[in-house]
C-alpha cells in the first residue's frame, strides 16, 4: 500500500482512486492515467470497513496534521470505493486514555468502555444497510 500510494502522489501522472489501493498494492500497471469515474456499486468484497488505529498528541503539531489527513483520506476511500468505513481512530493526549477507550484500564483490567465493539456493530448495520442502499430501498 505504501508503494501504491507513493506512486499516487508522484509526478509520474499516474491517477487512481483511493478505492484501487484496496484490490492490489503490488498491481500498479493497472492503475489508469485518468481519474475514474465513480462506480454506482462497489465490487471490493466487502461490506464494511473499519478503519481502527490510535494517535496519541505528542509536543508538536504533527498530530493535528495526521489526524486531519487520516479523516480526509478515509472520506475520499469511502466515496470512491462507495463501501462504508466506520471511522476506528482513537484520537488521545495520553496513553491511559487508550486503555480506557479499550476497555481494558484499571487494576482489573475491564473499566473504560470498548469502542471496538461500537465498531463492529456499526459495520455490520451499515453492511447490511448497504445493500438495501445499493437497490434503491431506505432500510431503517
Amino acid at each position: 500500500m505504501y508503494s501504491a500510494s507513493q506512486v499516487q502522489s508522484s509526478s509520474t501522472g499516474i491517477v487512481g482512486a483511493a478505492a484501487d489501493l484496496l484490490g492490489s498494492a503490488s498491481d500498479l500497471a493497472s492503475l489508469s492515467t485518468t481519474a475514474p469515474a465513480a462506480p454506482a456499486t462497489s465490487t471490493q468484497p466487502f461490506d464494511a470497513i473499519i478503519a481502527i488505529g490510535v494517535l496519541i498528541k505528542g509536543e508538536t503539531m504533527h498530530f493535528e496534521y495526521i489526524s486531519e489527513a487520516v479523516s480526509h483520506g478515509l472520506m475520499r476511500l469511502q466515496l470512491d470505493g462507495n463501501v462504508p468505513i466506520v471511522f476506528g481512530l482513537l484520537t488521545l493526549l495520553t496513553e491511559e486514555q487508550g486503555l480506557f477507550r479499550a476497555g481494558i484500564a484499571g487494576s482489573g483490567g475491564n473499566e473504560g468502555h470498548n469502542h471496538g465493539e461500537d465498531w463492529g456493530s456499526a459495520a455490520v448495520e451499515l453492511g447490511v444497510k448497504r445493500k438495501g442502499w445499493v437497490e434503491g430501498k431506505i432500510v431503517e
